[in-house]
């Protein structure tokens, strides 16, 4: 047994979040950890990375007690913890991120050239070679900055990874990269912790299923004796009869249209129009140039020509656009505010700002997207779960009313329970008249929760098909450039 958690409780400011946990893990096993959002997947990461120290209970490794006061003293035992949410120094090279700390040397001087040989051998090694370590990290699309957080964390060759939603930004050949590689670190010997809200990937992949609700272990099973739906039930303690509302909505007059729209370097010659009440999912593989679009649409990034894009974010505002970003704590959130704070963001007009509706709105948002705890209103946004923070970020763009919603990945880290939530919320906006587009890089998703779909390959729209006539197969096609 290479780990072991014995009773593990953790509570702040006297509120138990974890319940006595109890977890083995060992040698050469995908161990996975699958929970609801809130059911205390972080607080656990973050005790077996040192970033939070148990309040009661015992961590065993290799047969002998430990503590984890830092993460230092997670490195010196061979753990190392790839989160959910980027690390990565932004103006830094990948080469840089990669080898911080211990650089090769020349006569005292940093060796540039032996350290990038360095960081593309590493790179090539587990199967992220197409990543160039000369690249700032900050250029890199989100999916290739994960693919470096995972990199850097098999620089000193970890006996225990624990993987924080590793695949909910990549698709296609990188998502078979990422699996590759976890298979070659079983064969290592290495444990691998993965958590994640991708069920078909935890049947694949895992050799053991951990089970978290409200902060205790519910069951621990293998992929064979147990199923999608029945990993649902457990995780939200209700069965869900339906995931995708029925989408038979008649599409209303035009809200956007874009033609020709180019930003050199990244995408070029994209046009489509998007109705009232329609919802148009966009598909794409890492490189494809459909965040980019996004955010040049939003008027984030200038275009090169065309048109459809706005000048500037407040113009888009201003026009009724909204943009809900892949990234929720870079851009979508300011954590160091409260949640009422960060909710109130897309409304505050004028110099004065009357509480007494801010406070009222903001509480009416909480209800109606459920965010929890249910008394968030003060809480620093940082505090919650990562899909309670999807869903302030949401909030945040709703209480603007817009009649255009660009939704880029809004149901990364998300449990299937709440994405639920958030399909029918979306539904529910497109009945109403508004325009969305949904961005994503899960296939089902694209597929399920949409009308038609547009399909983004090497910055050029390659496709465009209804969603209820197509299949997985077609759509990568497209998005590999490969469809006759």
């Amino acid at each position: 047994m290479i780990l072991e958690l014995r009773d593990v409780r953790k509570d702040y400011g006297g509120v138990e979040v974890l319940h006595g946990v109890d977890l083995q893990g060992r040698q050469g096993e995908v161990l996975a950890v699958v929970g609801a959002n809130g059911a205390g997947k972080s607080t656990l990461i973050k005790i077996l990375a040192g970033a939070q120290p148990m309040s009661s209970g015992e961590m065993w490794m290799d047969g002998e007690r430990v503590e984890l006061r830092s993460p230092h003293d997670a490195h010196d035992k061979g753990v190392r913890t790839v989160y959910q949410e980027l690390t990565l120094v932004p103006e830094l090279s990948v080469t840089e991120n990669l080898l911080m700390g211990d650089f090769p040397r020349k006569r005292g001087l940093i060796d540039w050239s032996a350290a990038h040989a360095r960081a593309r051998e590493l790179l090539e090694s587990i199967g992220f070679g197409a990543i160039d370590p000369r690249t700032k990290a900050g250029r890199l699309t989100v999916a290739r900055q994960q693919m470096v957080e995972i990199a850097k964390a098999l620089v000193t060759e970890p006996r225990v990874l624990v993987l924080d939603e590793p695949s909910a930004v990549l698709a296609g050949s990188d998502l078979e990269s990422l699996f590759a590689l976890i298979r070659r670190l079983r064969e290592r010997g290495v444990l691998v912790i993965y958590v994640s809200h991708r069920l078909a990937e935890i049947l694949e992949l895992a050799d053991s299923i951990v089970v978290i609700k409200d902060g205790k272990v519910i069951e621990t099973t293998e992929p064979a004796r147990t199923s999608e739906d029945d990993l649902i039930r457990r995780m939200a303690g209700r069965k869900l009869e339906q995931i995708y509302p029925d989408r038979r909505q008649e599409r209303g007059d035009a809200l956007l249209t874009v033609t020709g729209l180019t930003r050199r370097g990244e995408f070029e010659d994209v046009s489509f129009t998007l109705h009232a009440g329609e919802i148009v999912g966009l598909f794409g593989l890492v490189g494809s140039g459909r965040s980019e679009m996004a955010r040049c649409v939003f008027g984030a990034e200038p275009a090169t020509s065309g048109t459809g894009a706005y000048r500037s974010p407040a113009e888009a505002i201003a026009a009724g656009l909204a943009l809900v970003t892949e990234d929720r704590k870079r851009s979508g959130l300011v954590l160091g505010m409260s949640v009422r704070d960060n909710i109130a963001l897309t409304t505050l007009r004028g110099p004065l700002i009357d509480m007494g509706r801010q406070r009222r709105d903001v509480a009416g948002m909480v209800d109606r997207l459920s965010i929890q705890p249910p008394q968030c209103a003060s809480m620093p946004v940082v505090r919650l779960s990562g899909g309670n923070q999807q869903k302030a970020v949401l909030a945040k763009w709703l209480l603007a009313e817009p009649r255009v919603l660009l939704l880029d990945e809004p149901t990364r880290g998300v449990d299937m329970a709440t994405r639920v939530e958030i399909y029918r919320m979306i539904d529910g906006l497109a009945r109403s008249g508004i325009g969305v587009l949904l961005i994503s890089s899960d296939l089902t998703e694209v597929m399920g929760a949409t009308d038609r779909v547009l399909v983004m390959a090497e910055g050029r729209i390659t496709g465009e098909l209804r969603s209820d006539r197509t299949t997985e197969d077609e759509i990568l096609a497209y998005s590999m450039g490969q469809h006759a």
